[in-house]
């Protein structure tokens, strides 16, 4: 399993891009997206929604169970992603890609993120 170096990760496995214009994209690990199986329902924040760092603001349901998705940042959300919504698949198939959740803008700098090295060392993953 391989995690972007450019990309900062939380221990309840979500990841987070550096910030354009104040605006940060979130998605699942590809690591909570195994743990999870077939993603088969994706509840994500709305447009225009504050969200919390450390707080749920949605949800991922699959085969084997429903998991909160938590706010790795504080902030304004700015998009959902309407494809996995649609497909919720792509959370399996394309975690860091196609599979990203949602944009937030920022309000502070989050606090507790990892690098990919860190966050592969608290999964033994390889890097």
């Amino acid at each position: 399993m391989s995690n972007p170096q450019q990309l900062r990760y939380t221990k309840e496995h979500e990841w987070l891009s550096d910030a354009v214009d104040g605006v940060a994209t979130v998605g699942i690990t590809e690591f909570a997206a195994t743990a999870l199986g077939d993603v088969v329902y994706a509840q994500l924040p709305e447009v225009g929604e504050t969200v919390t760092e450390g707080e749920t603001c949605g949800e991922l349901e699959s085969t084997k169970s429903v998991s909160d998705l938590y706010s790795p940042v504080s902030g304004e959300v700015v998009e959902a992603n309407q494809d996995v919504v649609d497909n919720p698949a792509l959370v399996n198939s394309a975690p860091f890609e196609g599979g990203w959740l949602f944009k937030v803008r920022l309000s502070d700098e989050p606090k507790d993120v990892l690098s990919a090295e860190e966050y592969a060392a608290l999964t033994h993953s390889d890097n």
